[in-house]
């Protein structure tokens, strides 16, 4: 093994892209244009990193692993578009780029154990971002995409879906990746809504709302909200408190927050 050659690591979830055709779709996907201010969370061995740089975009990636620092800084030696950050995503602060509003465009292949902490720590730099394309376990990307009323639906469907409108591109088998994981990934595009449609008074007791909603998804919401509305006033937010969390959309579980922050404010 060479000095830039390296193993994936199963501690930081590694699973590199090297199918060409699937790199290809992916760029294609993502579609990026000379000028644009473009981060890569998560570069690996630099698959994506080639494609990106070569469409003329301003380039930063993040990398956790210090092993793959030379392998990334000898590849892309002498490109002033790129810029390489090793750390955590997790602890990254997005407004040290300096970006314009709206302006940044994300891409990444998360590992499977940051995923869902990594797109909430992303959503609450939504103004900095015009898009994000990641490729995640499809299971995810499905939980993502979901719509209200199957088991899909939940938690992370509707914060998400409260941020950014939701596109499963297309799915990516295990042989598009060294080693194969065991499962099957998809690719997703986030979009951050211009204007939320269905905003909330107050963002954290939305948050509080869903995850109290979802802790015991099975039962109805005059059981599962009992800690935070009276079933009189789950039907003063016009809900139907005998519906399980899985039957409401984002708009309803806004209603209920909202009442929730009527509540606390002082009269």
């Amino acid at each position: 093994m060479s000095e830039y050659q390296h193993r994936a690591r199963k501690r930081f979830g590694q699973n590199f892209l090297h199918d060409a055709g699937v790199i290809h779709r992916i760029l294609r996907a993502i579609h990026a244009r000379e000028g644009e201010r473009m981060l890569e969370i998560g570069p690996g061995q630099g698959a994506l990193t080639e494609g990106l740089l070569s469409s003329g975009a301003e380039l930063d990636v993040i990398e956790l692993d210090r092993d793959l620092v030379p392998i990334l800084n000898h590849k892309f030696a002498g490109q002033t578009r790129f810029r390489l950050h090793q750390g955590d995503a997790l602890k990254f602060d997005f407004n040290s780029l300096q970006p314009a509003p709206h302006s940044l465009r994300v891409v990444g292949n998360l590992p499977y154990n940051i995923s869902t902490p990594l797109i909430f720590h992303l959503l609450n730099n939504a103004g900095l971002i015009r898009d994000m394309h990641f490729m995640l376990q499809k299971e995810v990307v499905e939980r993502l995409a979901a719509e209200p009323g199957g088991g899909d639906w939940g938690r992370l469907s509707i914060m998400v879906q409260y941020h950014c409108s939701v596109e499963h591109l297309f799915n990516v088998g295990p042989g598009a990746f060294n080693p194969p994981p065991k499962v099957d990934s998809a690719i997703v595009r986030l979009t951050p809504h211009a204007v939320l449609p269905h905003p909330a008074k107050d963002h954290r007791l939305l948050e509080t709302v869903v995850r109290e909603a979802f802790n015991q998804r099975r039962k109805t919401l005059r059981n599962t909200l009992k800690a935070l509305l009276t079933a009189e006033q789950i039907t003063a937010a016009d809900v139907d408190g005998s519906l399980r969390p899985e039957q409401l959309d984002l708009a309803a579980f806004v209603r209920l927050a909202d009442q929730l922050a009527d509540l606390q404010t002082p009269a």
